[in-house]
């Protein structure tokens, strides 16, 4: 299990996953639609370890993209969330 935080968002890859996805859609879509933070590692896994702590928060852009990608083109591995300030409250009022 891989987790890394970037700017307001947390970002967890079931690693296990990895070893049987084909595709590694995930890193393709980071280095297409971000900076390339996400990348698979010697063990074909998705890696930030060749990023320092400080380059992780710096590079990440938080767009969602290897989401996205690990979900239609791979192996669903990948989850992101997103934590909105008073979302929670709004959502008791509404019901």
């Amino acid at each position: 299990m891989l987790e890394f935080a970037e700017k307001s968002c947390k970002i967890t890859i079931d690693t296990s996953k990895c070893d049987t996805c084909e595709t590694k859609a995930c890193a393709a879509a980071c280095k297409t639609y971000a900076r390339g933070l996400l990348g698979i590692d010697d063990k074909g896994r998705a890696s930030v370890a060749h990023r320092s702590e400080d380059e992780v928060l710096r590079l990440g852009t938080e767009c969602l993209a290897c989401e996205f990608a690990c979900k239609f083109r791979g192996n669903d591995a990948i989850t992101i969330e997103v934590p909105v300030a008073g979302l929670d409250a709004y959502l008791a009022k509404r019901a």
